[in-house]
Parts: C-alpha cells; sequence; structure tokens
C-alpha cells in the first residue's frame, strides 16, 4: 500500500442541517487521538458562518449563501493539502461539506467519488421536507439544483455521473415516499441490498474499479458514518434500520486505500452529542485510523 503523508482539516459546519450536534466531530474524533494514529499534520480548522433560522427563499435551502461560501472557503483549505503532496483528512460537519472537497478536486484533474453514505443524498429542494443540504449535496455535486450550489463558482458540476460510485445508501423507500428525484442511470449505484447480494468485498472491488479507470486522476472517499448498522453507530441525526457492520466498512476502506488512487478522505454525520458514552466514536476514529494508514495496530 502506497505511504502517504496526511494532514487534518477541521471542517466543523452544520450549515447542511437543522440541528448544530454534527459540528463537534472534530473535537471529539481527534481527542481520540485520530491524529497521532495516521502521524498527521494539523492543517487548520475552517469555521463556518452564522447560520439562518428560515430556508432562502430563492433557492429552498437553509444556509444556502452559507454553504456555497463555506465551499470555496473549504475548497482553498484543501487544495493547500493537496498541493503540498498530501492526502486531506477532512473533518465534519455534516455532508455538504462535499462540496468543497469536489471543488478543490475540479481545479486538479478529472477525478472520481466513492460515495459511502447510508443516504443517496440526491433530494432536490422541493421534494426535502427539511430544505438541508446535507440531503442533496450528490445531487449538487453533479450539477443539479440551484445554480449557486449546482454550479459554484461556474464550475459545475464538479463530478460526472459515470465517475460517482454510490456504495451502501438504504433509503430508497423513503426517497421514493418524499418525492426525491432519482438517481439517474449513468451513476453508478450498490445500494444495500445490492451488497448484501455481491457481499461487500466483491461489491467494494467493484465499486472502487468505477473510480479507478484509467481516466481519472484518482479518486475522493466521502464516508457518512450513517452508512454504519444503527445498533453500532446510533449517533447520528437521521437513523435508519441496518447499515454496514465495522468489520464491512473496514473492508470497503481498505479496498479503496489498498488501490493507491484515493486523494483524499472525508467523514461526516457523526454525532458527538448523542454518543453518550463515546464508544461509537472511538471505534470509528480506530476504523478510520487503521483502514487509512494501512495498519493494524493504528
Amino acid at each position: 500500500m502506497e505511504t502517504h503523508r496526511f494532514a487534518v482539516v477541521e471542517a466543523p459546519s452544520a450549515l447542511g442541517l437543522r440541528n448544530d450536534g454534527v459540528a463537534r466531530l472534530p473535537e471529539a474524533l481527534l481527542a481520540t487521538g485520530l491524529a497521532e494514529r495516521l502521524a498527521a499534520r494539523r492543517a487548520g480548522r475552517v469555521e463556518p458562518p452564522p447560520r439562518e433560522p428560515e430556508p432562502d427563499a430563492d433557492t429552498g435551502v437553509r444556509n444556502a449563501d452559507g454553504v456555497a461560501g463555506y465551499a470555496t472557503r473549504l475548497a482553498a483549505a484543501v487544495g493547500d493539502v493537496l498541493d503540498r503532496g498530501e492526502f486531506p483528512v477532512l473533518l465534519g460537519g455534516d455532508c455538504s461539506i462535499l462540496l468543497g472537497s469536489m471543488l478543490a478536486l475540479r481545479d486538479r484533474g478529472r477525478h472520481g467519488l466513492l460515495f459511502v453514505d447510508g443516504h443517496a443524498d440526491f433530494y432536490q429542494p422541493a421534494a426535502d421536507p427539511e430544505a438541508e443540504a446535507a440531503s442533496m449535496e450528490l445531487a449538487f455535486a453533479t450539477g443539479r439544483g440551484p445554480r449557486l450550489l449546482a454550479d459554484l463558482e461556474g464550475r459545475g458540476p464538479l463530478v460526472r455521473d459515470e465517475d460517482v460510485a454510490l456504495f451502501g445508501f438504504r433509503d430508497g423507500e423513503q426517497q421514493a415516499l418524499d418525492g426525491s428525484q432519482p438517481v439517474p442511470p449513468r451513476l453508478p449505484t450498490w445500494d444495500l441490498a445490492k451488497v448484501r447480494r455481491l457481499g461487500v468485498e466483491g461489491a467494494a472491488h467493484q465499486a472502487v474499479d468505477q473510480v479507478t479507470r484509467p481516466e481519472l486522476a484518482g479518486f475522493w472517499i466521502h464516508l457518512d458514518a450513517d452508512v454504519l448498522n444503527d445498533a453500532v453507530m446510533p449517533a447520528v441525526d437521521y437513523r435508519l434500520p441496518g447499515g454496514l457492520a465495522w468489520h464491512e466498512l473496514a473492508t470497503v476502506l481498505d479496498t479503496a486505500m489498498a488501490s493507491g488512487r484515493a486523494v483524499g478522505f472525508e467523514v461526516t454525520i457523526y454525532n458527538p452529542d448523542l454518543d453518550q458514552d463515546g464508544v461509537a466514536g472511538h471505534e470509528l476514529a480506530r476504523l478510520i485510523g487503521r483502514s487509512l494508514a494501512g495498519d493494524p495496530a493504528a
């Protein structure tokens, strides 16, 4: 496995959600010793602007201007890490931080996206009952939605449909009930049912193959903690039955890192306020440290 120089960027934004508990994710995971496990440089913290109380009238999205502006600032921080030849480890925050990550990569060649999440996050504003960008960011990143968010700095889409591997989501029924726009057929998907049919190892290899095609310069890993089984990761704001076991998620991340083509990583949605004994957070940090570093003892 390739040896990386890791750099941690804190992205404590809850702009994409109604609630703000996920903004404390960076402190919680760093308190477990995650940076030390990775021997990572601490590359700074990008503070979000204040949140607005109501959805934006023009876009129908909460904190739309804040999300867009934050993406630009986050892209600069991630880009600085990339330009130093380091591997960014971005600690969110909610899933809307993806826009900053992919904006940074947009200027640095054509990249893939391994999107590991319990939700597809492909809603359009009219269908999302909470008007949360964290339910729409994959749609925005692929160029769908209000221009402010789907065409950041005039560079949208930030990633092509065919360069995404959408992995592990299990909210298909809820999407349909809410009237979410469907994920387009040309965007490759491995929902949880498909992962179970193929087996997690086979599914992970298929997904990683999709984002390591020769025409891509590498790929970004997005991890939402709610892809994990609700029984072991209850510390998320939108809980769903089922999900991946710890060892299954480790298989996915290990497969991604073993490819040698991953260029960065982000983790989102873990809410320390909902993890009273801290067990879920410690296990999440341990898994991330072990898989990224390629060291079972990490």
